[in-house]
């Protein structure tokens, strides 16, 4: 069911030509530095994928692909991609990039059971990148690493905006709070994954909330991972479990935590095979990206995403993602939030 978030008194600071500039001007200057900071080059990207040959992204593993027949194919299913995050380092393995090198796209995805709100839209448009890693380099220390090279491009981004526009001043802390989604669990034991989030990313501004697919402490994990793609089981040297993780700031126009990044070491074979064994789903090992896996066929790398209209919204101040990306919106919404001064593209 959507819901729509009302900011106390919101204003615009930007009329509408001077939103699509700062759009087109943060879009531009984030990917050169983030292609800096992790040496990535730029390649192309499908929409669509074949069904059935465990490509696409499975998100929590309950939402459905929007998918079409191909009629020049004998009928053979394809789906919208939900993410690349698999895609990603099969292309990798296919052009031969070398250790310490990547590659980036713009990734556009359809997710028709998404519940719509100001952070959520049928329509998710993200940096996809994957980069080649060594297998020493399978610990946090190398994770956090990465991290802190894409919050540095990111605190960059945010002069810009400022330079841009000076009624929006930075509000990012010059450096990343890391903290282990076990951490989170005992510090606010009675509130929930949400509500632990909101908290953490009020206290601190920027964080990146570490283990996101294991179980914690209290049975759960503190957010849904496909199995086959991010490393959530491997324990790193402080006991917990999980090389992943999300990149979350305080949004103060929201008043609350805002998911601007998932990434994470991703699964070698001994892991895949473990996750997919705790998860029920053994019988995806078969599929055409688990065997190139499986294999040997594919290098380790590390990978993630990151939300294009997400992060155009928190550094241009926006109260809904509406205002940033063109979308379909339940009429209803698009009333309420014209009234609280947020008109919908």
């Amino acid at each position: 069911m959507s819901y729509l978030i009302k900011p106390k008194e919101y204003r615009a600071l930007l009329d509408l030509q001077q939103t699509e500039l700062g759009i087109k001007q943060i879009k531009d200057f984030f990917q050169q530095n983030l292609s800096s900071e992790l040496r990535l080059r730029r390649v192309t990207a499908p929409l669509f994928v074949l069904k059935g040959t465990g490509i696409n992204d499975d998100l929590n593993g309950i939402e459905k692909a929007v998918n079409f027949s191909i009629t020049d194919m004998g009928g053979e299913q394809a789906e919208i991609v939900h993410s690349l995050a698999k895609w990603k380092r099969l292309t990798l393995g296919d052009y031969g990039i070398c250790e310490g090198f990547g590659l980036y796209t713009d990734m556009n995805a359809i997710r028709a059971d998404e519940e719509l709100g100001n952070l959520h839209s049928l329509y998710v448009d993200q940096w996809d990148w994957e980069m080649v890693m060594a297998d020493k380099d399978r610990n946090l220390k190398f994770l956090k690493e990465i991290v802190n090279r894409i919050y540095a491009a990111m605190v960059r981004t945010e002069y810009l905006v400022y330079e841009m526009f000076p009624a929006i001043p930075p509000i990012l802390p010059s450096e990343i709070t890391f903290i282990h989604s076990e951490e989170l669990l005992q510090r606010y034991p009675n509130l929930s994954d949400k509500e632990r989030e909101n908290e953490i990313a009020k206290e601190y501004g920027a964080v990146f909330i570490i283990g996101i697919g294991g179980a914690l402490s209290n049975g759960k994990p503190h957010d849904g991972r496909s199995p086959d793609y991010d490393d959530w089981t491997t324990r790193s040297e402080n006991g917990y479990k999980g090389l992943n993780g999300d990149l979350l700031v305080w949004n103060p126009v929201l008043e609350k935590a805002m998911e601007l990044s998932s990434m994470g070491i991703r699964v070698n074979a001994e892991v895949l095979l473990e996750q997919l064994k705790t998860s029920g789903q053994e019988s995806r090992k078969n599929l055409y990206f688990h065997q190139r896996l499986l294999n040997g066929e594919l290098p380790l790398s590390i990978g993630g995403g990151i939300g294009q209209s997400r992060l155009c919204m928190f550094y241009l101040r926006k109260g809904h993602i509406g205002e940033i990306q063109a979308s379909i919106w339940p009429q209803q919404m698009r009333d309420e939030a014209e009234k609280a001064g947020m008109p919908l593209i």
